[in-house]
């Protein structure tokens, strides 16, 4: 009777240590895949942080290029005003000159 409660103690404690490291086994395989979705989730806030960065320079990029397009723009009608005007005094002059 003893070898019987000696043979079921052990067993019971073989099965409670293959218990024990099976929980183990889990609980690091859970860790490790928390890690691993931390990670993830750190990579796709850089990506993140890293489109805001670039989009806030092109949109910089595109503004300077608008005010540069607006400063062309106004340059060449100014240029136009002026040659309006000198086709006009020419206009003036020519008929002051048929005129005398």
């Amino acid at each position: 009777m003893k070898h019987i409660l000696y043979i079921m103690f052990t067993f019971a404690t073989v099965l409670t240590v293959g218990c024990n490291k099976q929980k183990q086994a889990i609980d690091a395989q859970n860790d490790a895949a928390k890690t691993a979705i931390e990670h993830q989730k750190d990579a796709v806030d850089a990506q993140a942080k890293e489109a805001k960065a670039q989009a806030e320079i092109n949109a910089k990029i595109e503004k300077a290029n608008i005010e540069a397009k607006q400063a062309a723009d106004q340059a060449q009608l100014d240029a136009d005003k002026k040659k309006a005007d000198a086709d006009a005094a020419a206009a003036k002059a020519k008929v002051d000159a048929v005129q005398k």
